[in-house]
Order: structure tokens, then sequence, then C-alpha cells
């Protein structure tokens, strides 16, 4: 019969799911397994540490005491110097006390959060407003913005960098840290915002018009049945796009490192790693712990939305 599966054919099936799972999995339990080794382990081709090492962890959490450092007696008399003025002290003491090796994780994932999250919430909004407007009212040029709403994926953000950065400096915005932060908002912003229409707009379509006007002919107003009823329905894509484009937001790297390159206390998690692999700090289970605490946002999101993942809402709220 067509389309009976033989018990071969499910024990292959399931024999390739798994390997493909697997592959793809593979990457993120070396990351979590170099992340919980000691030093002396790292060389071990094994997925299994010989002990568990979450001092990485402790660190980037900010769950360690701070070491108290010491200032050699020999730099101490040159302090005691009376000659000296009270900066130059503070400089040299700076040198000895400063703990140079010290990531500061935190700093960097709430300006990720700030970004991302801000971005994302924008975007959906302004997606919310455009895609109902496409969707559902008549006006000229509907088709013309229907159809190009995804031109701005056809050229690659590298071919845009150059542009967008000169466009920023010739308006002043990129010479100033606040100007160079509100920049790098509105591209994430406008990278996100036509596939979060698109979306929507495919969506809003689904839902039978007919519930609207049963809230309009029960004295609701246009917005407030899109409100009421139109967005409760759209939960489910809602969340979706949302977590798109705080994903984008959350790992972009590209325009981040033009723009907020020359303010490293506005950089975000991209590229703020990338920053720790090449300094004198680049230890691997450090590296590694920041990986899986960069990626742990992530899934929590996906977690948390998962049961807004739901379809059929509208299913038997009208005759037709």
């Amino acid at each position: 019969m067509l389309g009976k599966k033989t018990i071969k054919g499910r024990i292959g099936f399931t024999i390739a799911i798994l390997l493909l799972v697997s592959f793809s999995l593979l990457p993120f339990a070396q990351i979590l397994s170099t992340s919980l080794k000691h030093q002396y382990d790292w060389g071990n081709p094994s997925l299994i540490p010989q002990s568990i090492n979450l001092d990485a962890y402790k660190e980037l959490l900010g769950l360690t005491e701070a070491e108290k450092v010491e200032i050699p007696a020999a730099i101490q008399k040159i302090l005691n110097n009376p000659k000296l003025s009270a900066e130059k002290k503070q400089a040299i003491a700076a040198k000895y006390t400063a703990n140079d090796n010290l990531f500061p994780f935190g700093k960097y994932m709430l300006n990720s959060v700030i970004f991302s999250v801000g971005a994302a919430s924008f975007s959906l909004v302004f997606s919310v407003m455009g895609a109902y407007s496409i969707s559902r009212l008549r006006f000229k040029g509907q088709v013309v913005i229907q159809r190009s709403v995804l031109f701005v994926y056809m050229v690659g953000g590298v071919l845009l960098m150059v542009p967008l950065y000169q466009m920023a400096m010739n308006v002043g915005l990129a010479s100033s840290l606040w100007g160079s932060a509100f920049c790098l908002f509105l591209i994430y912003i406008v990278q996100t915002l036509p596939v979060g229409m698109y979306m929507l707009g495919n969506y809003f379509r689904g839902i039978p018009f007919a519930l609207e006007e049963a809230a309009m002919m029960d004295g609701c107003s246009r917005k407030e049945a899109i409100i009421k009823v139109v967005l409760p329905l759209s939960l489910p894509m809602l969340a979706t796009v949302f977590i798109y484009c705080f994903i984008i937001g959350w790992n972009e790297y590209l325009f981040a490192s033009v723009f907020l390159k020359q303010y490293p206390e506005f950089h975000t998690l991209p590229l703020a790693l990338q920053e720790l692999f090449v300094s004198k700090n680049a230890i691997w289970d450090r590296i590694m712990a920041a990986s899986m605490l960069t990626l742990a946002p992530i899934v929590i999101c996906f977690l948390l939305a998962s049961r807004f993942m739901k379809g059929g809402k509208t299913d038997g709220g009208v005759k037709e």
C-alpha cells in the first residue's frame, strides 16, 4: 500500500534522524564539555570531563570574591615618597591593583538585552501596524508595497554597511556614543521589519474579517477590534516574530563591530566574545562558558514562548 512504512524503513528513518540531531548538537556538546573542564583536561577528546569545573561560570556571573592584590614592597616605597603627587600615586597603584583578567560579562549581556529586546519590541509594533494595513486596508500602491516589502533582503549586509556608515557620519550621528547606538538600533529594526510584516500579513489574512465585523457591531471601534480580537488570536505569530527579531539583534556582529568598535563600554556579547578570544585573557573554559551563557537567553526565550505556539484558534469562529 502506498505510504505504508515497513519496519526496516522506520528503523532507517529513526537512525537518520538521530544522526542528523547528533551532528547538529555535537558542537554545542563540545562547547559545554570544554567549559566544564579543568586546564589539565582540555586535551582530552572525551565529552565527559574528568571533574566538573564551574570556576569559569562563577567568574562570569560574578559569584566569586574579588582577589585582593597586594602592591610589592618596592612599589610601596615609591608611593610613600612625599614628592609624588596624588594623581601619580593613583596611576602607579592602579597598574598593580587593576583586575585586567576579569571579563565583565554582565555588562555586555545587559547591552545585548537592551539592543535586541528594544529593537524587537519596536519592530513588532511596526510590523503589526504595517501588516494589518497591507492585509486589511485598500490604498494606492498596496500591491507594490506588498510585493517589494522583502526587497531589502536582496542586498547583503556587507554591501549596506559602508553606505549606512557614511550616511551616519554625514549627519553626525556616528561621531558620538549615543548617535552610534541610535544608528545600530535603527539598523536592527530595518533588518527585521520586512520579514515581520510579511509573516504577520499572511497570518492576518487567515483570520476571518467577520470576527472583526462582529466586534464592531457590538460597539468596538476598528482599533479596539484589532486589540481585542486580532492580536489575541495572533499570539502564536506575534511570539514567532518577536523571537525572530530578538535572535537577529542578539547574534548580530557586523554592524555592531562598525558602530560600537570605539566604545568598549557599549559592546554587545558577540563583539565582546570576539575581543575576549583575541585578548591575553583568552582561556578556553572562560570562552566556552561565555558562549554557553550567550546561548542560554535564546533557549529560554523559545521555552517561554512555546506555550504561545498554537494554531487553530479561529476554527469554528464563523460559519462559512
